[in-house]
């Protein structure tokens, strides 16, 4: 596939997922400083990742809801749990993402931890 057919592509799932509303609003604030990052993302977030035959548009959109939590980026957090709608994704199924999310992106780190001070522990003789 060349880098047209990739941006083409790409726009097509682009405006699936995100709404004809979204992208027409980011595509109408291209400018010369943006410009080329709007290419990037289109051609390879969308064209290139996003079309890949390997997960559905449905666990795409479950598992960068899940990134978008652990990267606490709550803009673009709002905008793929509303794109995941497109994608045929329930409340219910985000519900259980979160709830997932609120144990595996603390609990682990929590673990480790309390491994890691009983090491000091240790070697402090305490």
């Amino acid at each position: 596939m060349d880098e047209r057919d990739r941006y083409d592509k790409g726009m097509v799932v682009r405006r699936g997922v995100l709404g004809e509303a979204h992208v027409e609003r980011t595509v109408s604030r291209k400018n010369a400083f943006n410009e080329e990052f709007q290419d990037l993302i289109t051609r390879y977030a969308w064209g290139e990742i996003w079309t890949r035959p390997g997960l559905p548009l449905h666990t795409r959109s479950l598992l960068t809801i899940a990134m978008m939590v652990a990267l606490n980026r709550a803009d673009e957090f709002k905008l793929h749990v509303r794109a995941a709608f497109n994608n045929g994704v329930s409340r219910d199924e985000i519900n259980e993402v979160l709830l997932q999310c609120a144990i595996y992106f603390v609990l682990p780190a929590a673990n480790t931890s309390f491994h890691l001070a009983e090491e000091v522990f240790s070697v402090m003789n305490t």
